[in-house]
């Protein structure tokens, strides 16, 4: 096996493209020309942003369009390695925008010691507990859904009676006031974003992302050809103020910001539709978090406030299960016709047999009480965590993680000495799109059970 290349990189961070876009552009152009051969191995994310005195996130975005178009490949444990691309002519080409999926290969994002392991607590963010669901609510949803035939004519609307359904749900849960006809159904809230930033961005527009935010979006606007451009948050959320005004789209958490937990003001959210209607930009609001509220009660959607210049984005994977695959879209119908003809033309669509159990959960009630059990278990976690680490968590309002912040040179080493003893946690590093400006850790108390977070958080106060 070869051992990995020296690349001749170099990276200006005062030009107008941005560094994740230089560092592809160069990549793409060293296989071309012949300088990185098929089979090579490139330096590991963490290796190669301290040689370019970038943030690791710079490199693993970078990786992940690459992987997606095809120019590198991943083995597991192993590396990211250059593909065999023997078939190219030596020649300067543009990326291509492709739909990237930052899980692709796992050793981009985790070092070794980041890794799942069977006999650790899991406290990094981003999952619900799947194992607490009625068994028997779950088989009769799918066996209705299966007696009822397959349709070979695909809605890209979705099935007319869910869209009714998650209308009606919407108006309970978030009190948003819309119909079916504002409702399209979709996989997830990666997959809506995707849509919409097929359908209203041309390459090089601006698209705005919470720095730091969610990566994931970062990646879906990177690989529809936009312009990353990171907007600042506080405890509170978004910043209105120093939003620039040159934005097609601005993807925002104001229910729990991701991953700080801010709440967005109502004060702050008028600030940020004025903003939008002045700029002609469209808000893409993530409900992320919002079903779960502890001491609070929730704020209206953003979208309740102006309908025309938001859309809303939802999804089942922390309130049900990551793998049922069913969110929603919300938007004006006008809107939505544009983004069913993009789902036309890529020949996209939601299960339909999914659809059909979805809509036995939600018609029959028992997505609702598996909600209200859902609450009072994750309020359970969430008071532990709370309890143990006392006031140096925030952000503990809504959802299943809080953010504890540090000084910069303190999350390393305790990241290294939780995992030495047993504990995975997640960092703010990759949450940034360049230089973390916000240090910290990410702790997520959905996939762990109660005694196992206790556990974890009594480890990392006897850390702290």
């Amino acid at each position: 096996m070869r051992g990995h290349v020296d690349l001749p990189l170099v990276l200006d961070r005062e030009a107008s493209r941005p560094l994740v876009v230089q560092l592809g552009d160069q990549l793409r152009d060293g296989v071309r020309a012949g300088a990185l051969k098929p089979g090579e191995r490139l330096p590991s994310s963490r290796a190669l942003a301290r040689l370019l005195g970038v943030s690791r996130t710079v490199v693993t975005e970078a990786f992940q369009q690459l992987y997606a178009e095809g120019w590198l490949e991943g083995r597991h444990g192993s590396g990211t390695y250059v593909a065999d691309l023997a078939h190219l002519t030596p020649r300067r080409s543009a990326p291509q925008p492709a739909a990237a999926d930052p899980r692709t290969s796992d050793d981009l994002w985790w070092d070794e010691w980041e890794r799942p392991c069977h006999d650790m607590i899991d406290l990094r963010p981003g999952s619900p507990w799947v194992l607490d669901y009625d068994k028997a609510a779950w088989r009769r949803a799918w066996r209705l859904a299966a007696d009822r035939p397959p349709s070979d004519d695909v809605d890209p609307y979705g099935l007319p009676h869910l869209r009714a359904l998650l209308a009606d749900h919407l108006r309970r849960a978030r009190a948003v006031p819309v119909g079916p006809e504002n409702v399209m159904v979709t996989r997830g809230t990666g997959h809506g974003l995707d849509l919409v930033a097929a359908t209203l961005l041309r390459f090089g527009d601006g698209a705005g992302v919470e720095e730091p935010g969610y990566r994931v979006a970062r990646g879906v606007f990177a690989a529809r050809g936009g312009r990353i451009v990171p907007c600042p948050v506080d405890d509170q959320g978004v910043v209105p103020a120093e939003l620039p005004d040159d934005l097609r789209l601005l993807y925002t958490t104001p229910a729990h910001q991701w991953p700080l937990g801010g709440r967005l003001p109502i004060a702050r959210r008028e600030r940020l539709l004025d903003w939008a209607r002045r700029t002609g930009a469209v808000v893409v609001e993530d409900d992320y978090d919002a079903e779960f509220r502890y001491d609070v009660a929730p704020l209206a959607a953003l979208y309740g406030l102006d309908p025309e210049r938001v859309v809303l984005l939802g999804t089942l994977s922390k309130s049900l299960a990551p793998d049922v695959g069913i969110g929603w879209l919300v938007a004006p119908p006008a809107l939505l016709a544009r983004v069913a003809r993009t789902r036309e033309l890529l020949a996209d669509r939601t299960s339909g047999p999914v659809q059909q159990a979805v809509s036995v959960l939600l018609e029959r009630g028992d997505l609702d009480r598996h909600l209200r059990r859902m609450r009072l278990e994750y309020a359970r976690r969430r008071a532990a965590v709370v309890e143990i680490l006392g006031g140096r968590v925030s952000g503990d309002s809504a959802g299943l993680h809080v953010f504890l912040r540090l000084a910069r040179e303190e999350v390393a080493p305790l990241v290294t000495a939780s995992a030495e003893r047993g504990v995975l946690l997640d960092t703010t590093e990759r949450h940034h799109h360049g230089p973390v400006r916000v240090p910290g850790l990410v702790i997520g108390y959905g996939s762990a059970s109660l005694a196992d977070v206790r556990k974890a958080c009594e480890i990392i106060a006897g850390l702290l």
